[in-house]
């Protein structure tokens, strides 16, 4: 049914775009961060088994993972709370755009997380002075996921 007050540069079909973006926001981070927990959680139980007492230690993957799902929820929140009954086209576009970028930046992030923090748990298991590197790689893992994020706040902002 033809909307009476759509024009071209408002059609109603626009917020379509803008909910898919933010579908694909928290879909994808959320993808990733489970990911992230799952792999690192594998990781976690093996090392226990024969150092209980690393597990507290151990779990900074599944933190780092999480944060990536706060990333993509963030930015859904923003997305769906600028939809209104007329969209303009640009920002319709524009909000697809931030939801895909948070949302596969998260899911890389989160996909790095997890396989950093299965090893790095186990390896920091057997050698301790690993402990230190395998954060600081953890951190750049977690930082792709924070670009992605900036990136979608820089274009919700234009």
């Amino acid at each position: 049914m033809h909307d009476p007050e759509a024009t071209m540069d408002q059609p109603a079909y626009a917020c379509f775009f803008c909910v898919m973006g933010a579908t694909t926001a928290i879909v994808f981070t959320a993808l990733g961060a489970a990911y992230g927990t799952a792999k690192s959680g594998l990781g976690i139980a093996s090392m226990s088994v024969k150092h209980p007492e690393l597990i507290m230690k151990a779990i900074i993957p599944v933190v780092m993972a999480g944060i990536i799902a706060i990333y993509g929820l963030v930015v859904s929140v923003l997305l769906a709370g600028s939809l209104s009954k007329l969209y303009n086209s640009y920002m319709a576009f524009l909000n697809l755009g931030a939801g895909i970028a948070v949302g596969l930046s998260g899911m890389a992030s989160g996909f790095a997380i997890g396989i950093v923090g299965d090893a790095g748990v186990r390896a920091s298991a057997l050698q301790p002075k690993l402990f230190v590197g395998i954060v600081l790689i953890l951190i750049f893992a977690e930082v792709l996921g924070l670009y992605g994020l900036i990136v979608a706040i820089y274009l919700f902002t234009k």
